[in-house]
Parts: C-alpha cells; structure tokens; sequence
C-alpha cells in the first residue's frame, strides 16, 4: 500500500508541474519530450517546433502534436511539412479512430503548398505523397489504404537511406499493417529490424523506443523489448503515452509493479492534461491507463485498488468525443472488476454502454453471459449470447474480421458457460475448446491489456469440474506460457495440481502466487495443503 501511495504521489507532482506549463504555454523541451532531428526546407524559426511537434506525434500525442504543427504553420506559411505533421496526427492507424475529413483537408493544403513552393524537397513530396495514400477517396477498404501507405514509406526509406525518420515511420506502418493472425510476427520482426540499430545511435529519439514496445508487443518478442520499454518514460517524461506504453511489456511478462507505476503517471498525466483536451483525446488516454492499471492490480492480488480503480471511473464527468480507445475501458473495467473475481452476481447485472462500436458492447454483454449462466440466470445469459451473436454480424457487415471474430470468441464462452450449467458437460468443453483455438488464432488489439479472462483458462476451469485434471492442468499451463503471472491461471494450476495429488507443483504455483500478491486480498491456497505452504 505504502509503495502505491508514494507513486501516486510523484505521478500527481509530475502531471501538476506539466499542467502548471502548459497553462504558461511553455514550449516543451527535448528533455520532456524527447529529441528528434527531421529536416525540412522550412524557415529556421519553424525548424525548432517542428521536431517537437515530430517528439509528440511518435508520442501520439495527437492533440498536442497538432497545436504544434499548426503553430509550425503560422510561423512559415510555406511549410509544406507543418501541413503534413496535422494530417499525421489524424492518422490513428492502430485504432482507425482519427478524424479522416479533417487529415484530408490537412493533407491536400500539404500537397497546395508543395506544389507552389519550389523550396519544398523531393524527399517531403515524398513523405506528402505516402501519407495521400492514407486519404484516398473512393473505397471503404482502410486496410488496402494502410498497406498503400507502408509500401510507399518502404520506398521512402530506400530511396533516402540516411534519413531514419523515413526508416522509423516506415517501421510503425510494418506494425499496423501487421496480419493479427501471423503468429510468425514476421512484420514485427522486420520492424524491430530496422529500430534496434537506430536505438543506440539515438537514444532519446520516442519514436524508437516507443514503436520497439509495439512491435514486441506479443509472447514471442516481448521480452526483447524491455529495454526500450524501461528507457521510454524517461526518454519523453511528460507524456502521457509514452508512460503508458512500457506497461503493454510489462503486461506480456507479468510485471505487475513495473505496469502499476507506469499506469498511474500515465493516468495522472492524461487527467491534468484533459482541462485543455477538446476532443476527448486526453481522456481516452486516462482510461486507457486506468484499464491496464485495473488489469495489473487484480492480477497481483490489490483487490481494494482494483475497486478504487473502478469507483474513480465511475465518477467521471462525461466527455463528448470519445474513441473506440476510452469506451473499450469503460467496458472492460467494470467486466474485468466482476469476473476476475468470481462476483457472478455483478457481472450479471452489469449495464451496457449502447452507441458504442460492437466490440465494446460485446466486451459487458459477455461479461454478463457468464456471470448470468454462472449464478444460475440460464435466460439472461441466453439472451447475452443472442445479443453477441447480433453483435458479432453488426461488426461483419462493417468488414471487420477480426472483431468479428473476437465477438464470436465471447459468444461460445457463454454458449459453453450454458451448456455447464444445463448439464450439457462435453458439449461445455467442445464450445469452450473451440472458442480457445480461435481466440488463440489471433494476437490481441493494442487497445488492451488481454482477455478478461482466456478461453483457455475457462477451458481448463470447465475440465476440472469434469475432474480431467491433467488435462485441467497442461491447460492453465499453456496459459501461463503466453499470459505469464496471471492470477487465476496460476491458482488454477495450483488447484489442478494438488487435484492430481502433486504436491510439489501446487507449492510452486502458491509460491509464484506468493511472489506477484504478497497481501492477502485474494486467496492463494486451494485446499488441504496451505498449512504447509509458503502462502500467505
């Protein structure tokens, strides 16, 4: 508790002291921000505002990255590239959430003064024309109009080699164009390719400790990216983002103290920053911490911060703007909150945020599925399942495979949570089983932190009741591989373990248990052996 406090404390002084400047309008130093060199044929009085307002945009800083550039803009009318650093920052290609009218009208003022100028360099024609691939017209197809755009970057960084910006904003597109069902992470590969020997060249460049954590943001590469995940913050202390981001490595290896402290500067940071948000940017990047930081706390057994968590977002005063980025989290807390620990109860009762994208109602609505099918309300979580399975076509007829598939994952856990509690116990196990191996198909949207819970972890819960208990056990175990530290796999395993009558295991995974949740908010010990275990 006393650890939480004191880094609540120095996140509350660092977002104070960073809202106190920008109510001075005081121009952000490389320090703060982090240090980028692009050159431009802009005036020299432009050139220093424009690498900051570059610092904030590879922060995705969106907001303040466009104030930046629009400043860039009154200081040399003739820039080109101010005009292109807004049209960058209504791009928001890992969460498609950006406002396209207004970076299209941004882009073609970009490519009207290019073309009028003829200081404007071939190399920012070159960055101009890629970007215009983002904002063509004439199609519903963004994906096609993403891998548009990492082709070209691709080109622009063959065809100016020495420019690491060009190599650095081409890595970020090999990311968001990155097929989720590649478990190969070929593209990520590629992009850690090209940033690591960047890194030690420049490294107080944000962009490249930033676009590292993205790129290794899966089981696979995570733990390569812990370096840049620790030096991120420091790179760009002020941001909101950039002390957010270490905690998506954090979360892949099960660091949870490393993910709470980065979340609650982040949370602080993204508060003090929402006086002058007008858009509901600044908010969306405070839930977005808030729901990592509810995830983190749960997993290390801090169940009465986990709970403030959710009261604090609860008495949040409505914002207007909000993306796909804040209602995730709005959904995903209160569901994380309830099932996590076993309130079946609340999860049922839970309220759907309706005009949202499906995605986001799906997340409660699956919630209040199992938790309906799980205290025994069979129709209520029939009537979850119909409603995921409306959900699920809503957001296939927008041609969003991949959050179709996610709904549909939602939809047999809870036609499987059924099936348990009707008596219909295979039936339960070949849902779930199915609903694992399509989860598993799929690595998980930056927007979160994980599942609320595994399908593979409910599978393993559903075979112990049907005491298969080893195959109870190498379940929670390949959990556990991709999701490590997670709370309930581990006293999963535990129970499983001592189920089977292997002592030896079960103390292992108390013991871990142990480790990751000192306190004694959540129980560790399953059974008869806790006497004798280490636990706490």
């Amino acid at each position: 508790m006393r650890r939480t406090t004191i880094l609540l404390t120095a996140s509350f002084l660092l977002a104070s002291r960073t809202l106190a400047t920008q109510e001075h309008h005081h121009e952000l130093s490389a320090e703060e921000v982090g240090s980028v060199h692009f050159l431009t044929s802009c005036s020299k009085a432009a050139q220093f505002g424009f690498n900051r307002a570059v610092a904030l945009l590879h922060s995705f800083q969106y907001e303040q990255a466009r104030q930046a550039f629009n400043e860039v803009a009154v200081l040399d009318a003739s820039c080109a590239m101010a005009q292109w650093g807004v049209a960058m920052s209504h791009y928001h290609g890992l969460w498609r959430n950006g406002d396209t009218s207004a970076g299209r009208l941004a882009l073609r003022k970009a490519q009207q003064i290019a073309a009028s100028n003829a200081a404007t360099t071939s190399r920012e024609k070159a960055y101009i024309d890629a970007l215009a691939e983002v904002y063509a017209e004439g199609g519903e197809d963004t994906t096609a109009y993403d891998r548009a755009f990492e082709k070209k970057m691709g080109e622009l960084q063959t065809a100016y080699p020495e420019d690491t910006e060009a190599a650095i904003f081409h890595a970020i597109t090999l990311y968001i164009v990155a097929p989720k069902t590649d478990k190969t992470f070929a593209n990520q590969r590629r992009c850690g390719e090209i940033l690591e020997p960047i890194f030690p060249k420049q490294p107080h460049h944000p962009g490249v400790a930033h676009y590292i954590i993205h790129c290794y943001d899966n089981s696979v590469l995570a733990e390569k990216g812990l370096t840049a995940a620790r030096m991120y913050a420091k790179i760009a202390p002020v941001s909101a983002h950039a002390n957010h981001m270490p905690s998506h490595l954090f979360t892949r290896v099960g660091s949870w103290d490393e993910s709470i402290a980065s979340n609650l500067r982040s949370a602080q940071l993204a508060a003090a920053a929402e006086p002058a948000s007008s858009n509901g940017e600044a908010r969306d990047q405070r839930l977005h911490a808030m729901d990592y930081l509810e995830y983190a706390y749960l997993q290390s057994g801090q169940v009465k911060q986990a709970k403030a968590v959710l009261a604090e977002m609860n008495a949040l005063p409505p914002v207007a703007g909000l993306t796909l980025t804040g209602g995730y989290a709005l959904a995903a807390i209160p569901a994380r909150a309830a099932i996590e620990l076993g309130n079946w109860e609340q999860a049922g009762a839970l309220k759907v945020r309706e005009g949202g994208v499906p995605w986001a109602e799906a997340i409660t609505w699956a919630a209040i599925g199992e938790g309906s099918a799980r205290s025994g309300n069979v129709d209520r979580a029939a009537m979850a399942e119909q409603k995921l399975a409306a959900l699920r076509d809503v957001a296939s007829k927008q041609n969003n495979v991949y959050w179709s598939n996610q709904i549909e994952v939602q939809r047999r856990e809870v036609a499987a949570w059924i099936a348990e509690q009707t008596g219909k116990k295979s039936e339960a196990i070949a849902q779930m089983r199915s609903a694992a191996e399509l989860e598993e198909s799929m690595d998980k949207n930056a927007v979160t932190p994980g599942a609320v819970t595994p399908a593979r972890e409910m599978l393993a819960e559903l075979l112990l009741l049907e005491k298969k208990r080893q195959e109870s056990l190498t379940a929670y175990e390949a959990v556990l591989k991709v999701a490590p530290n997670r709370f309930n796999a581990l006293y999963g395993a535990a129970r499983a373990a001592e189920a089977l009558g292997n002592e030896t295991v079960a103390k292992q995974y108390i013991q871990k248990l142990s480790e990751i949740s000192p306190g004694d908010e959540r129980p560790k010990s399953p059974g008869k052996i806790a006497s004798s275990s280490t636990s706490r």
